[in-house]
């Protein structure tokens, strides 16, 4: 169908689409997008001659190919094969890449010409304040907090190329993710790049694509990270992780501003920010020769610490609630803290930082009683840590958990399970719910996507 024909349509349409309070927009069977309504333009800030003509994958979810070929449920494939209304949840991406949980009622429309069309009903479920996902989470009231807060604005108020340095579960990527919504870049894509996991040949071609038949089995283009960042920020994850094979692309790439896709000859103009984290002394490893020194200079223009939990100890009482009403929304219960818990959570180091302090939390909500949570279920929970960092006047762990309850003591004891173990249980839980979609799946968790692939594959569910 070509652009006139479908600007015909369209405007045929426009009565059907317009009647509708919910955002909605019609599809015929080739994908391709026919007619939205203006609750639809304003919701997902786009506008009718920009969408009509586009294949829906590529304006709601931003892929290249249909969300079915990527094991995702799709409205679209059901409608045209059974004819049926077809409701299911889904992951849209508005035009300034903000992700928008959303359940679609898809139904079977005919055309002028008894032509069957895909008309869908879209409601907005994205929970009104994710605090689990949202740059907004940057949570803290003391001066070491306060002070890294004023220098992640500073470096969101320019484009040089920032390092961000702090132990593991600090929030290294949540402050990529807020100089990246509070830059001059915001509306633009922001792509993470976990630098422990891309292999040589995975590396070129995540970052750089491939041209058609770029190597056996390869039938079309691909687009790399730098091509579809357009503007927007790159977060390179663990960069101190990246083998040296690497760093001396990435090097090229941030030198020239140029780069070619693997296997092609088109010369493509890099347009993107670059934003890297690392848990370890970088500069200690150019100096062992494992990171490139060019390279370092390179990234760390802007070199910001985030401060250990241990160096905040202030900010925990307010954190935990911060986190415990992310926890809260993913188990759809109402837990809350009793006198005496802050103290209590202020009593322990957190080797593991903010993520530590979340899964503690976690774990004290799925062996609550009466979704309450005191010092005594926080006490258990931290001395029943495989790596338990106790103070002086913290007795020995226990093999039970004490649960708080008013019921004699022999029903008082309930085995405490480990961390991986109810952790994986949720998980697995959550799985179920969501039909297997891993997307919503981390929503849920409060987690990217891509650390949900990596505890798929700890938990050995992968």
């Amino acid at each position: 169908m070509d652009k006139k024909v479908v600007n015909e349509v369209s405007i045929d349409l426009a009565s059907l689409v317009n009647s509708h309070e919910k955002p909605f927009v019609i599809i015929d069977k080739d994908y391709r997008i026919l007619a939205v309504n203006k609750v639809y333009e304003q919701r997902y800030c786009t506008d009718s001659k920009t969408a009509v003509g586009k294949m829906c994958y590529q304006v709601s979810h931003g892929k290249n190919q249909p969300c079915s070929l990527e094991g995702e449920e799709c409205p679209h494939e059901h409608i045209f094969r059974t004819g049926k209304t077809k409701v299911c949840t889904h992951i849209h991406c508005d035009s300034s890449h903000h992700m928008h949980h959303v359940k679609v009622t898809a139904f079977p429309l005919k055309g002028s010409n008894d032509e069957l069309l895909l008309g869908e009903s879209i409601e907005d479920i994205t929970p009104e304040h994710d605090d689990l996902i949202s740059s907004d989470r940057m949570v803290g009231e003391t001066p070491e907090f306060l002070v890294c807060v004023e220098q992640l604005n500073i470096a969101a108020s320019s484009n040089a190329p920032v390092l961000l340095q702090g132990e593991t579960g600090t929030g290294k990527e949540l402050a990529a993710e807020f100089i990246h919504s509070h830059s001059s870049r915001s509306t633009k894509p922001f792509q993470i790049v976990d630098s422990t996991v891309l292999t040589e040949n995975l590396f070129e071609s995540e970052m750089f694509g491939n041209a058609a038949g770029a190597y056996t089995g390869c039938i079309g283009e691909k687009q790399g990270l730098f091509e579809l960042t357009a503007g927007g920020t790159i977060f390179l994850d663990e960069i101190g992780d990246m083998p040296i094979s690497q760093q001396a692309k990435l090097l090229r790439v941030l030198e020239t501003g140029q780069y070619r896709r693997v296997g092609g000859k088109k010369i493509h103009k890099a347009d993107f920010r670059i934003v890297c984290a690392t848990n370890r002394p970088l500069w200690e490893s150019v100096q062992a020769g494992t990171f490139r020194e060019d390279l370092y200079y390179r990234i760390a223009c802007l070199n910001i610490r985030l401060p250990s939990l241990r160096e905040r100890v202030d900010d925990i009482p307010v954190l935990a609630r911060s986190l415990l009403e992310g926890i809260n929304r993913s188990m759809r219960c109402s837990h809350h803290f009793l006198p005496g818990v802050d103290e209590r959570l202020k009593d322990y180091d957190y080797p593991g930082n903010v993520r530590e302090l979340r899964n503690i939390l976690f774990i004290a909500a799925t062996h609550s009683h009466n979704r309450e949570i005191d010092a005594v279920l926080i006490d258990n929970v931290i001395n029943n840590l495989p790596h338990c960092h106790k103070s002086e006047t913290t007795e020995a762990s226990n093999t039970v958990l004490i649960t708080p309850t008013t019921e004699p003591p022999t029903e008082k004891i309930q085995e405490l399970l480990s961390l991986k173990a109810i952790e994986k249980q949720h998980i697995v839980t959550l799985l179920e719910k969501f039909k297997g979609n891993r997307k919503l799946t981390a929503s849920a968790l409060g987690i990217c996507e891509r650390t949900m692939y990596r505890k798929l594959k700890e938990l050995e569910l992968y």
